[in-house]
C-alpha cells in the first residue's frame, strides 16, 4: 500500500479566529511531514458587501498583505517555509482552482470565516469546499 505523501499544505487565510488555527494546524502538518504552506486570501469580485463594513480593493489589499506578513512570520517561527498568494473572486472557487493548478496535497480551511451568513455546522466556503474537492480537506473548528 503507498503511503500519501503530504508536502504542499493550501490554507486560506481571511482574518477570522478559525482561520488561524487552520494556520496552527497546517504548520504542525508540516512540521510532522516536512512540507511547506502557502496561506490563499480571496478578495471578493463584488465589494458590495463585507459585512459590518463596506471596504475597496485597497484596504482589502492592504489586510491580505499584513495576514500573509503575520502568517510568514507565524511559519518562519516555527521552521516551515510559507508563501502568500492572493486571488479575486468567489472564495470556494478560486480556493478550488488555485489547489488543483498548483496540485496541493491538502486543504486546511477554517469552518467559518469573516461571512456574517452562516450554514448549520460549516461556513458556505468550508462547506463548498469539502463538498467539491478532489484532495483531502481538513475544516479547523
Amino acid at each position: 500500500m503507498a503511503k500519501y505523501q503530504v508536502k504542499k499544505i493550501l490554507v486560506p487565510i481571511d482574518g477570522s479566529k478559525n482561520s488561524s488555527r487552520g494556520l496552527d494546524m497546517a504548520i504542525y502538518l508540516a512540521r510532522q511531514c516536512g512540507g511547506t504552506v502557502t496561506g490563499l486570501f480571496v478578495m471578493p469580485n463584488q465589494l458590495s458587501v463585507f459585512e459590518p463594513i463596506v471596504f475597496d480593493r485597497k484596504y482589502l489589499s492592504k489586510f491580505a498583505n499584513e495576514l500573509m506578513s503575520n502568517a510568514k512570520k507565524h511559519c518562519a517561527q516555527n521552521g516551515i517555509v510559507f508563501n502568500g498568494k492572493t486571488a479575486t473572486g468567489d472564495s470556494a472557487t478560486e480556493i478550488m482552482n488555485f489547489s488543483q493548478k498548483n496540485k496541493y496535497d491538502i486543504i486546511i480551511i477554517g469552518s467559518r470565516g469573516m461571512s456574517s451568513v452562516k450554514e448549520a455546522f460549516l461556513g458556505s466556503t468550508s462547506h463548498a469546499v469539502v463538498q467539491k474537492s478532489k484532495i483531502p480537506v481538513l475544516v479547523i473548528k
